[in-house]
């Protein structure tokens, strides 16, 4: 009888020992939380030089309009496949950030860079449309370094291209490549530096700190990385050969690297820590006969 009374006993314990060691399991495990909306900038696949010059699809991204001819009609899902942001000349702003289509964009003092917030929503976003992406999409970068650019999630769970930290818009008043109607509207927009400050006439970009080695560059036949002349990439490790030698003005790198008058390396060398929008400035134009990585 004592044998049969003990038996039941022993399983309840172990029964009950089970069900603590398992309550103790889901306590211990770890709760799985959303990804911080600073990482998704990780997620985008960042290029170095032109749309045109990486061969992007005709009629998606920048270049995606809708029926109306208009790029705030067009399909979401192909427009954000990419977007570019470039250093460039518009109107009197030099250097302020264009995207594929050359249309300039902008920065608004009532958003604030740290941490990013975008503020403009509703009839506000028709007349500014920010510049959109989702994980995913490529990013070409010439003149912007790709530790200036970042993400900040809107309103509307949307997310938004941030440069400089401060939250990138287009203005659906202007039309064409080199337009700044939106310039100093209502005393709070202005065009985007590729720093994020706000652009100038002729004002040289503030982003100076060291980057580290690039693996690859695009080389620009004209300068300030025209997609109006020929380019021709490079990339890997060490000494590189340029197929087209000695026509290079302008230079879109991911890092620094060493430029030289000769193959293989030789000759007169310029060190460049990322892009360049002007050899000339340098002594170095129509001059790069092979490129040093590492």
């Amino acid at each position: 009888m004592l044998s049969k009374r003990i038996v039941p006993v022993a399983v309840l314990v172990a029964a009950g020992a089970l069900s603590l060691a398992a309550c103790g399991t889901r306590e211990a495990a770890p709760r799985q939380d959303p990804a911080p909306v600073e990482q998704v900038a990780g997620e985008l696949s960042f290029l170095a030089g032109s749309a045109k010059a990486n061969n992007a699809q005709p009629k998606t991204g920048d270049w995606a309009t809708g029926p109306d001819g208009t790029p705030g009609t067009a399909d979401q899902n192909v427009a954000r496949k990419w977007v570019q942001l470039k250093a460039a000349k518009a109107g009197n702003l030099d250097p302020v950030v264009v995207n594929g289509a050359g249309l300039t964009l902008y920065r608004f003092d009532k958003d604030t860079a740290k941490p990013s917030k975008s503020t403009c929503n509703g009839d506000c976003a028709k007349t500014w449309p920010p510049v959109l992406v989702t994980p995913g999409s490529k990013v070409f970068l010439a003149g912007v370094r790709k530790s200036a650019v970042g993400t900040v999630k809107r309103d509307d769970g949307t997310l938004q291209l941030t440069v400089g930290g401060w939250p990138a818009y287009r203005f659906a008043k202007d039309a064409k490549p080199g337009d700044t109607l939106g310039q100093g509207v209502g005393g709070t927009w202005f065009g985007l530096a590729p720093n994020g400050q706000k652009a100038q006439g002729g004002q040289p970009d503030e982003s100076t700190s060291p980057q580290k080695p690039a693996s690859s560059a695009i080389l620009f036949d004209g300068k300030n990385f025209s997609d109006d002349e020929p380019s021709q990439g490079l990339a890997g490790k060490g000494c590189q050969n340029v197929a087209r030698p000695d026509v290079t003005s302008s230079v879109s790198a991911s890092g620094s690297l060493k430029l030289w008058s000769e193959k293989d390396c030789k000759g007169k060398s310029l060190v460049i820590d990322g892009d360049v929008k002007d050899l000339a400035k340098l002594g170095f134009d129509d001059t790069v006969s092979s490129v040093f990585f590492g």
